[in-house]
């Protein structure tokens, strides 16, 4: 039977025993104790009350060019949200696949010249992350401690040539901030943390500056009022999908061929539908939640794009201790407003062989990418074919679970499971080649993964689906299905069109118009 997800995710409680007794003690009083977390000492320091993560990222971040906001989901009895926002000294790193290089720079300083080297985007975070081992005391459960938040793009693992170029406005492959003052929502003990750190060269009356002028803004806004978003435009938006319903047809049918040769067994083909215009991220993410409530949500923005997310799939999550989790999504039916009707379709997800036996070749290629990195004999499936249910669709979800080897870490897992295999079909390196020549134009973002790597090796990541990307152009959105032999074209055309409905609707909603972006902070 479908249930509603209640599994945190990205919403693990904020633990911290010392501040236990400090809820109800005015700021000034509280001492702020160190606490060692790898190369970054933490203080975190729990605020008097509860105040909702939208509110607060309003009062704090809504003009901010580079914010994140990592989100429970609207309305979250669980699970803990994470708000921050570039200082002067924050750093950025963006990535080049194309060219093969990684540049960092510190976007809210402009005397400081970024730095491009050659290398990967995994080269770069080992060099950052240093040495780290597996405590076996460790909590398990910590949550997002400060580090890199950001997006690795499916661009990363198929990257063009280097003479081909970004097309124009495009987003970088990867791009992540480091982040060493966030704020924390714990929705199901209703508390709010201020967490930061000292890093190499700051001064310590910075952090302390930050956590008192950060407490004040959230306790004055609480009788504050909201500030006022556009209404939606008149003017119509011009929705285009790069394939049409014929057009997308004839690639199923050259992917069903391809799988009766023998060259894949699953192949998962996408489309990708634009909208040219003019659109605040924050009101399209707004509407976005409201519409599509998810435990993986987000909002990246990164100067001039940003990445907007109702994900509902967790790629790859990696305890302190080591523990490496997979959640893999393949198999959907749409929700009905009938309960009767509802239900059945959830049923049918579940009986249906050929959904099963799509979520079963995921399940086997996650295996296969986990135990790469596994310790001896610890991959496991835990959880098999379970309907999961959401706003708009039902999902059929596994779980897969290992245990890291020795001398590895959270970073080598990446590297060995992207991009996942629910985006790419099997068997991957096959499957990757095969989309590459159907799909007539790059995926971007869309298909990889976002979240966090925290300073103290736990990772956090969701994949980038029913996803909107805004950048000069306007905005883009991906949205596809695995193709098997037992596919029905009109059926897997269906799929692609409910998957991306809501995000159009959310576009559309935005106030967003088709006249090109003018003025500060803006991303279109």
């Amino acid at each position: 039977m479908p249930t509603t997800p209640s599994h945190p995710d990205r919403g693990l409680p904020v633990r911290s025993e010392a501040l236990q007794d400090l809820r109800s003690v005015p700021l000034r009083s509280v001492p702020l104790r160190s606490v060692p977390l790898c190369s970054v000492p933490l203080r975190s320091v729990a605020l008097p009350h509860w105040l909702d993560p939208a509110e607060a990222f309003d009062r704090l971040f809504a003009e901010s060019p580079y914010a994140i906001w990592l989100d429970a989901g609207a309305d979250a009895r669980s699970g803990v949200s994470y708000l921050a926002g570039a200082h002067h000294g924050s750093r950025l790193v963006t990535v080049s696949a194309r060219a093969g290089t990684v540049t960092c720079s510190r976007p809210m300083d402009p005397a400081t010249a970024p730095v491009t080297s050659v290398g990967t985007i995994f080269d770069f975070l080992r060099s950052e992350q240093g040495s780290t081992t597996q405590a076996a005391d460790a909590p398990d459960d910590v949550g997002f401690r400060l580090g890199w938040v950001g997006w690795f793009g499916y661009g990363l693992a198929r990257p063009g040539r280097a003479s081909d170029g970004l097309p124009d406005g495009a987003p970088p492959d990867a791009a992540l901030l480091f982040v060493d003052r966030a704020i924390a929502f714990d929705h199901a003990a209703h508390t709010v943390t201020l967490l930061a750190g000292s890093t190499t060269g700051e001064a310590g009356n910075d952090v302390e500056d930050w956590l008192l002028s950060t407490a004040r803004r959230l306790g004055e806004q609480a009788a504050a009022p909201t500030p006022a978003r556009p209404q939606a435009s008149a003017e119509p938006l011009e929705v285009r999908w790069r394939h049409d319903e014929t057009q997308y047809a004839r690639l199923i049918d050259a992917c069903q061929r391809r799988i009766a040769a023998g060259d894949a067994y699953q192949l998962c083909l996408t489309n990708e539908v634009t909208v040219a215009g003019s659109f605040d991220p924050l009101t399209v993410y707004r509407q976005l939640r409201a519409g599509s409530p998810s435990h993986h949500g987000g909002l990246l923005r990164f100067g001039a794009h940003a990445l907007l997310s109702a994900s509902p799939e967790e790629f790859l999550s990696v305890s302190p201790r080591g523990r490496l989790r997979t959640r893999p999504i393949k198999g959907t039916r749409p929700r009905s407003a009938d309960s009767a009707t509802d239900r059945m379709l959830a049923e049918e997800l579940l009986a249906s062989d050929k959904e099963r036996a799509e979520n079963l070749m995921i399940v086997d290629l996650m295996r296969n990418d986990l135990g790469r990195v596994a310790a001896l004999g610890s991959v496991a499936v835990t959880s098999l074919l379970q309907v999961e249910s959401y706003p708009h669709v039902h999902q059929l979800v596994s779980t897969v679970e290992a245990r890291l080897a020795p001398g590895l870490t959270g970073i080598d897992a990446i590297e060995a499971a992207f991009p996942a295999g629910s985006m790419t079909g099997a068997p991957k390196a096959s499957a990757m080649a095969i989309l590459a020549a159907l799909e007539g134009g790059d995926r971007g973002i869309y298909a990889g993964a976002f979240g966090y790597l925290g300073s103290d090796g736990t990772v956090d990541l969701a994949m980038v689906i029913r996803s909107i990307v805004l950048g000069p152009a306007g905005a883009s959105i991906g949205t596809g299905g695995g193709i098997t032999a037992l596919s029905v074209p009109a059926e897997e055309i269906e799929e692609t069109r409910i998957k991306a409905r809501a995000l159009i609707s959310a576009i559309r909603a935005s106030g967003g118009g088709p006249a090109p972006a003018r003025g500060r902070g803006l991303v279109t």
